[in-house]
């Protein structure tokens, strides 16, 4: 049971994070190609409440 946790807990570090950066990253390219839209700024929304969440910050390029 406590392997089962564990395992569980180390996807999950995995996981999130590469789920913030590919939500990152299709937020720019629906930008770089049309411009701001509702899609974009959504996707850009959540991503800053997961990083909040998780207590991540995105670094400053």
């Amino acid at each position: 049971m406590l392997l089962k946790r564990i395992a569980r807990l180390a996807v999950a570090a995995i996981a999130v994070p590469l789920a913030i950066a590919g939500a990152r990253k299709i937020s720019d390219r629906i930008e770089a190609r049309r411009g701001s839209t509702r899609a974009s700024r959504l996707l850009r929304r959540g991503v800053t409440a997961a990083e909040r969440l998780t207590g991540r910050r995105h670094p400053a390029w």
